[in-house]
């Protein structure tokens, strides 16, 4: 119980500090043209709302590539639209077409921060409390100071609360983590299909598949190949196989639908600057 409490104590500590950061302004506030990153998921919301799946990644007249064009994986499009929904039920000038460009208003910076803040609730806090309890051959003290010093680590928060650049980091990192408890606990097919999810919300995350790839079919080889890790592999296959295709699904109609979202993901192409204001990669 003495552990709950305490644990509980350190999630409020992280929220109350998670809010006081939002409390303050943002990067690119009141500086047209591009308005900061906060105008980026703004515009992904308006442009996810209002135009059909398949335009989402291409350059047209109502979706302009330069401004803010859309070059995460299908995930953050997919969570741009749920935000957008909800935008739409408090205030439709939020995620008009074109009109809703640099749109600033102190009850839309409330709705942009406590979508953040929903996110870490929903995703993030639970695997670090989790990760953190679940660690072996420590006291609870330890455990505890491991998971104050997770949730009040200032890069994530002042990017995520405070510059508000690509915000929505500690949903990939919270899935990644969720994979790391899966494996860990040899719920493997798990602990695969939320670093799936984890790649399909942001491409950074392919930074960290190779340890989870090596560790893996280390288990399969661990598990003798010919046996039971042959059957393990073919589950670990499967499930990734099917979770890509549940993400992408809507982008493989068409074989282009599926290069021009590559070519946003991966901008080799166009180098890793596109108008000398976003590093995409």
């Amino acid at each position: 119980m003495e552990k709950w409490y305490l644990m509980t104590i350190v999630v409020l500590i992280g929220l109350t500090v998670r809010w006081t950061v939002s409390l303050h302004s943002y990067s690119g506030a009141g500086k047209p043209p591009m308005f900061g990153d906060y105008e980026a998921q703004r515009h992904w919301q308006e442009i996810t709302f209002n135009l059909p799946i398949k335009q989402w990644y291409f350059n047209s007249s109502d979706n302009n590539l330069q401004y803010w064009g859309l070059d995460y994986p299908p995930l953050t499009a997919y969570h741009s639209l749920l935000c957008a929904y909800v935008a739409k039920f408090i205030n439709p000038d939020w995620i008009a077409l074109h009109t809703s460009r640099g749109y600033e208003s102190q009850a839309h910076k409330l709705f942009m921060r406590t979508t953040v803040l929903i996110a870490d609730l929903l995703i993030y806090i639970p695997a670090v409390v989790l990760y953190c309890c679940c660690l072996k051959e420590i006291s609870t003290k330890k455990k505890i100071a491991n998971a104050l010093c997770i949730l009040l680590y200032p890069g994530l928060i002042l990017i995520d609360y405070g510059h508000f650049q690509n915000i929505y980091n500690s949903v990939s990192l919270g899935f990644a983590l969720w994979g790391v408890l899966g494996v860990s606990c040899d719920w493997d097919l798990l602990g695969s299909l939320a670093f799936c999810l984890a790649i399909n919300y942001k491409q950074m995350e392919l930074y960290h598949s190779l340890p989870f790839f090596c560790f893996l079919l280390g288990k399969c080889f661990k598990k003798d190949l010919k046996g039971k890790g042959f059957v393990l592999l073919i589950k670990l296959v499967c499930t990734v196989v099917a979770s890509f295709i549940l993400c992408w699904l809507p982008f493989f109609t068409e074989r282009e639908q599926t290069l021009q979202v590559l070519r946003r993901l991966f901008p080799v192409d166009r180098g890793l600057f596109e108008a000398s204001f976003v590093l995409h990669f």
